[in-house]
């Protein structure tokens, strides 16, 4: 086959391979879904999710490690948490969300084996936490990318405990541990937006920090349990899987 040929066949090859492309174009590009979606001006949606509370403690002075003794421990329980999500659109990049929702969680303290303590149970306080929890956020998300779209979270929150016992006429002297019933907190968090044909999935991570004293001391004054605290704030980290 001369050169002459070769070329004319790669000239029809050529047109028809141009030819199919300008008829399938979706061949080669990528199908963005829910294209209008962020445009809204309100959403809604829903989450479900898991978490893990512990808590951080401040001393009023250092009893503990003057009698060599461990300070108290925190074993952290997976808890699990529901909600709903309103999305109020700002601009292309900002968004303003309340997203409120129940949290339960769970808190083990143990406490140093020191000598006033008569029995192992009082050792152990099982700390049982249902919030009602109510964060206002603002949601700032980069640019999205076909289908893709990365995004930071911060904001307060506050908190209703119903399981506090702060009205309880009992202490820990009958081992009841209590905690006030409201609280404060701020928000820090990452995530990622997934838009799918139906609807947007978006899993994140998020820290919850308390900003206020949750502890609500003994009547007696020198409870080995409350007497030797001063603050005791609440630490969070949660995973959350939101459809909207």
């Amino acid at each position: 086959m001369s050169i002459n040929h070769k070329t004319y066949y790669f000239l029809i090859l050529s047109l028809l391979i141009f030819k199919v492309n300008a008829q399938y174009p979706s061949v080669r590009e990528r199908i963005i879904n829910l294209p209008n979606f962020d445009e809204k001006f309100l959403h809604y949606g829903y989450y479900v999710g898991v978490n893990s509370y512990d808590y951080k403690f401040q001393y009023i002075k250092d009893y503990y490690r003057v009698n060599k003794y461990p300070d108290i421990q925190v074993e952290s329980m997976t808890g699990f948490n529901v909600g709903l999500i309103g999305d109020l659109r700002i601009n292309k990049f900002f968004n303003l969300r309340v997203e409120p929702g129940l949290v339960y969680s769970q808190r083990n303290l143990t406490y140093p084996d020191i000598p006033i303590f008569t029995s192992e149970n009082d050792l152990i306080r099982e700390i049982k936490s249902t919030y009602i929890h109510i964060p206002l956020l603002i949601k700032m998300s980069a640019k999205r990318i076909n289908n893709f779209k990365p995004y930071l979270t911060f904001g307060i929150s506050a908190d209703y405990d119903l399981s506090s016992n702060s009205k309880n006429t009992d202490d820990n002297s009958s081992n009841v541990f209590r905690t006030v019933s409201k609280n404060l907190n701020y928000e820090l968090g990452l995530g990622f937006d997934f838009y799918l044909y139906y609807f947007k999935f978006s899993p994140s991570i998020r820290g919850i920090f308390s900003m206020q004293n949750e502890l609500i001391q003994d009547y007696d004054v020198f409870s080995p349990w409350t007497s030797n605290l001063k603050n005791m704030f609440s630490r969070g980290f949660v995973i959350n899987f939101t459809f909207e």
